[in-house]
């Protein structure tokens, strides 16, 4: 009898265990359909859209030294302020080498991103496996004497190529365009010998401090154009002689990098046009007159709605500490710096359903980023022909680019001129509007 009840027991234990293992094997396979299913629908690895102008497309990165200035970020004081630059050029001829990753030092970008924004960096990891249309060492092209040349700023927490969806669609259309890493607002920046320098954490907010920080910036861009101007004679690097067209410069940035456009217009005569997109105007105050200079502001919807700007008041003065009045002020001196920026030769326009990374190539990281409404392929579209008429139109001064009409034919595009919106009367602006 007690052998019986042994072996039935033994076949009933065995049986459980059977049925424990069948459910987790079932479990675990559920689990693993579902990631591998739902990662690469949450996290594509994307393409970007084709350039569509008639040159290809090649680049190269460069690391620079201002030995007229000492790095106020680094714990040694003696140290000479480096930058990394890279550049992006027209070419005529292409290679079977693979094109360039997206970006070139995933892993540092993404531990920068990480303490940027608080978002675990494997939610960045399939960046590794993007690629650019860019291809690096190819020729310049040589049916143009030479080239104009885009300065392009990131945002505070950005990268040099974080808007890769434009640049590339500007290079194949003939120009060359100069990406900088701001070390230290960076995200991340990496130089020839594996040094990374992340993201500082400065805390800095606030026009009382972003506006000093600025000179940071511009002394950056102005050391940039100085090394320009010496490739372009010959020195140092023979890639770029005569190929640089110093006459012909504009440039253009996201958020901190936009107002930092806006700042080298202001303060450097060889910037001649700016394109600021979604950026606060910190720096030095615009003037009441506005810009002598064209001067072109594209912003996201979100960013000048002030109900938007309401709704998250409680949680801004919980978090950081400060009143609410302080951002009240805050709120009416960006708009004050707004209105000066439209006068004179600035314009201003607005694209619906848009917020501030909608500028950027982030909201194709995934659709987990876009915002209600957003088909953020439209709208790189039309942030790609908008500046692409822009500099077209007033750095190139091409007569047969109209941007008015471009404006007009998309109704996600809102015009706003002289600090009011303007967008009904746009309908009515012809092509022979000009500054």
């Amino acid at each position: 009898m007690i052998l019986i009840i042994a072996s039935k027991l033994f076949l009933l234990l065995k049986n459980k265990k059977k049925y424990w293992m069948q459910s987790g094997i079932i479990t675990f396979s559920i689990i693993y359909m579902i990631i591998m299913v739902g990662l690469p629908l949450l996290f594509p690895i994307f393409s970007f859209e084709k350039p569509t102008g008639n040159y290809f497309i090649s680049t190269n990165s460069y690391h620079l030294i201002d030995k007229n200035r000492k790095e106020e970020q680094a714990l040694d004081k003696d140290k000479y302020r480096e930058l990394m630059i890279q550049i992006w050029y027209p070419s005529k001829e292409t290679n079977s080498f693979q094109p360039e990753p997206y970006i070139e030092n995933v892993g540092a970008i993404t531990n920068g991103l990480q303490r940027a924004l608080s978002i675990p960096k494997w939610t960045f990891s399939h960046l590794n496996l993007v690629n650019a249309y860019a291809r690096k060492n190819l020729t310049i092209a040589d049916d143009r004497d030479n080239f104009p040349i885009l300065i392009f700023s990131h945002g505070m927490t950005g990268f040099r190529n974080q808007n890769t969806f434009q640049i590339e669609e500007l290079v194949s259309h003939g120009y060359i365009i100069v990406g900088i890493d701001h070390v230290y607002d960076a995200a991340a920046t990496v130089f020839p010998n594996g040094k990374e320098i992340l993201l500082e954490q400065n805390n800095l907010s606030g026009f009382e401090k972003l506006d000093p920080h600025m000179k940071i910036w511009t002394d950056d861009i102005s050391f940039v154009l100085d090394t320009l101007e010496k490739w372009n004679s010959g020195k140092d690097i023979d890639i770029f002689k005569d190929k640089l067209n110093m006459k012909k410069i504009g440039m253009f940035g996201h958020s901190y990098g936009g107002a930092a456009a806006a700042q080298m217009l202001l303060k450097d005569s060889r910037i001649k046009v700016a394109l600021n997109m979604d950026g606060v105007l910190y720096g030095e105050r615009i003037p009441e007159t506005g810009f002598l200079k064209p001067y072109m502001q594209i912003n996201a919807e979100k960013s000048i709605d002030k109900s938007v700007f309401d709704a998250a008041l409680d949680t801004a003065v919980s978090l950081s500490g400060k009143s609410r009045s302080s951002y009240e002020e805050f709120w009416k001196e960006s708009q004050q710096r707004r209105e000066n920026a439209l006068k004179g030769k600035g314009f201003s326009l607005s694209i619906r359903n848009t917020s501030h990374m909608s500028f950027t190539d982030f909201h194709l990281f995934s659709p987990l980023l876009s915002n209600k409404g957003e088909d953020i392929r439209k709208v790189h579209k039309i942030i790609n022909e908008i500046s692409l008429a822009y500099f077209d139109k007033y750095l190139m001064e091409k007569e047969n680019t109209s941007i008015w009409d471009l404006i007009n034919r998309y109704p996600e595009v809102e015009l706003q001129r002289g600090g009011t919106n303007d967008y009904q009367k746009s309908k009515k602006l012809s092509s022979s509007m000009a500054f």
